[in-house]
């Protein structure tokens, strides 16, 4: 498995860097950025590319509703020439508090608009005439404008024509999407006893349909790591503080994909009540109704043999790149010690 860690949104990106580099050194393959209501991650993941030499930078991730179809690409043949080729086009709908809250866009279609921005994205990569008609209309059609559009190629020449496409999803139409036309899936939760049940339904429709030249699908899956025992508390209450967030605020009551991944999960009445506490302003209430089944599962925690035996669980459900938050006093240390374990 390939190693991967993401960059915290909040943190100052001049610092981020240094951490990154010093990671890179450690051992580590992939940096992922994301982008939320906060710094824009592109910005970010240019000084990355120049600060470093061999890891992939990815985008985790952008949304397909805040840009363009072809600018997206655009920038991504930007970053994929500015690393040298080693750019991961990380795509997601994210949700509709961000996108018609920060972005003042409508949230709608987002299975099919994802679909025609990968589609778009490779007609510019392979330097084509943009020509589409859906969702997206380009050129536009001359009663939306001027008339005055016509079909356009990309000037530059990519450094890749095949840029990876990750795509973040949870929902069985989406996750059937991803599995059928994107390289990698960042599916954000990941229980190996659990992703049979949830997911496997969805990647078996998909993969179906998959396009042989795709290759294997890739996937992340992980989630906080430590090993010291005054850190083990530490990553399990970050991971509870987080998993409630999204499981409880990510989103209104009917309309928060995170709450439904859980409750698929087996826990349909933590959902309800996590989510319940959370909405009335008891976070750290929410934090304390997670089942200790699942942060067991979605943490990395306690000694090396046992996270060596979640490493191997987390591989025989198809993950191939392991991803993880070390909380540690020597974080960099940490990722080079599970870069030995992992070979």
């Amino acid at each position: 498995m390939k190693l991967s860690t993401q960059v915290a949104y909040g943190d100052d990106p001049r610092r981020t860097a240094e951490s990154v580099v010093e990671m890179e050194k450690a051992g580590l393959d992939v940096v992922w950025v994301a982008e939320a209501y906060s710094f824009d991650a592109v910005s970010t993941m240019g000084y990355l590319a120049a600060r470093t030499e061999r890891l992939e930078i990815g985008s985790a991730i952008l949304p397909i509703y805040s840009r363009t179809p072809t600018l997206t690409a655009m920038t991504a043949a930007s970053l994929d020439a500015l690393s040298g080729g080693r750019f991961l086009l990380g795509l997601g709908a994210s949700g509709p508090q961000v996108i018609e809250g920060f972005h003042g866009v409508a949230y709608d279609k987002p299975v099919t608009r994802t679909r025609e921005v990968v589609e778009i994205c490779r007609k510019v990569w392979a330097r084509e005439r943009v020509e589409h008609h859906g969702l997206y209309e380009i050129p536009l059609p001359a009663e939306q404008g001027t008339g005055l559009g016509k079909p356009l190629k990309l000037i530059n020449h990519p450094v890749r024509a095949d840029i990876p496409v990750w795509i973040a999803s949870l929902g069985e139409r989406n996750v059937a999407m991803t599995a059928e036309i994107a390289q990698g899936w960042l599916p954000h939760v990941v229980i190996p006893e659990k992703a049979h049940d949830v997911f496997a339904d969805a990647l078996r429709k998909g993969l179906a349909k998959r396009d042989p030249a795709l290759g294997p699908l890739q996937m992340t899956g992980g989630g906080f790591l430590a090993v010291d025992d005054d850190m083990i508390v530490h990553a399990r209450n970050a991971a509870r503080a987080m998993y409630a967030l999204y499981i409880g605020g990510m989103g209104a009551r009917g309309k928060n994909f995170y709450n439904t991944v859980f409750a698929r999960q087996g826990w349909a009445d933590e959902a309800t009540i996590v989510q319940d506490l959370y909405l009335e302003g008891r976070k750290k209430e929410a934090a304390a109704a997670l089942p200790d089944e699942f942060i067991d599962g979605m943490t990395l925690t306690g000694p090396p043999g046992r996270i060596k035996e979640r490493f191997a669980s987390l591989a025989a459900a198809g993950v191939t790149h392991l991803h993880v938050t070390p909380v540690s006093e020597d974080p960099v240390g940490l990722l080079g010690q599970v870069r030995e374990w992992l070979g």
